[in-house]
């Protein structure tokens, strides 16, 4: 058993050099700077907000995941700025990225605004080879050794918002830079692969104490299956909310969460896998930490938050 989960778990880290080459986190609709630079600076404070995840449990050296951010607007309010890190380890190999984005928000009208956004960084690709135990030790391909890349990357996004929706496209990862981790004729080798991502989300306020949240984010990579997470978050007074989602492919979740003083944020989701790996795994858990400050006092648009 223990030699099928490792085998499981090399295969998964692998082979994602090919696939899913982004950050994979079930609370999306708590930090959708992550996945669109477009949102950057929209509210009127900036925030801070940690997201950590613990894929698979139970299943040796399966993935974990390291994100903290930082976006909110300038003084103008026209502009947001924003950065984040993250690193993502899957048994011998690690991922790791540093970017920073710009993003400029146009008034479409008093109600809506459009925000456009550019973001650049580095990533930073590791394969440790001393902690692959191979059937034939004569393999070239992954020699023991620890091989590392650096690249640049650039991404873009959309993001038409008001104070009831939320709508929004990017396009991380347009340059396709190979990843040489080992020699040219090895079948490791790959590049950064077009990831597109569409999101969207309705806020509904029923009275005066609850709001319904519904959302749904596609992300498309070829020749990757489409995915689609679809989830819906209710709220009570803005101070806690319950929510579940749907991974298509993957696992269902549920989600809680609590705001103190509307100023420090926690939120935990746990993942509860319906794959193969269920016989496995324990499930997925996801911890979120956010902390606003500087608050700005100019008047803007009302933003989907």
């Amino acid at each position: 058993m223990k030699k099928f989960t490792i085998l499981v778990v090399i295969i998964c880290a692998v082979t994602q050099l090919r696939a899913q080459q982004m950050p994979l986190y079930t609370q999306y609709m708590m930090n959708e700077f992550l996945l669109n630079p477009g949102s950057g600076g929209k509210n009127d404070f900036f925030e801070a907000k940690s997201n950590n995840r613990y894929q698979w449990k139970g299943i040796t050296d399966a993935p974990r995941t390291y994100i903290l951010s930082v976006d909110g607007p300038l003084k103008s309010r026209k502009v947001g700025v924003g950065g984040y890190l993250f690193t993502d380890i899957t048994g011998p190999t690690r991922r790791t990225g540093i970017y920073g984005s710009y993003t400029y928000h146009l008034k479409i009208n008093e109600q809506i605004k459009l925000g456009m956004g550019l973001s650049a960084g580095l990533l930073q690709f590791t394969v440790d080879g001393s902690k692959i135990n191979l059937h034939d030790d004569a393999d070239v391909a992954l020699d023991g050794s620890l091989q590392s890349v650096l690249l640049p990357d650039f991404g873009f996004g959309l993001n038409l918002y008001s104070k009831q929706f939320n709508i929004g496209f990017s396009a991380p990862q347009l340059v396709q830079n190979k990843l040489n981790l080992y020699n040219s004729n090895s079948s490791i080798g790959s590049k950064l692969e077009d990831h597109y991502f569409i999101n969207g989300a309705y806020r509904y306020r029923p009275n005066e104490d609850f709001t319904i949240e519904p959302s749904v984010l596609v992300k498309v990579l070829k020749p990757v299956p489409t995915q689609i997470d679809a989830g819906l978050k209710v709220s009570y007074r803005e101070l806690i909310w319950l929510g579940g989602a749907y991974r298509s492919l993957d696992a269902y979740s549920a989600m809680i969460g609590l705001c103190i003083k509307k100023h420090i944020t926690f939120a935990y989701a746990h993942d509860f896998t319906f794959s193969n790996l269920k016989n496995y795994s324990s499930g997925t858990h996801e911890i979120l930490v956010g902390l606003r400050f500087i608050k700005t006092t100019e008047a803007k648009v009302p933003s989907f938050e």
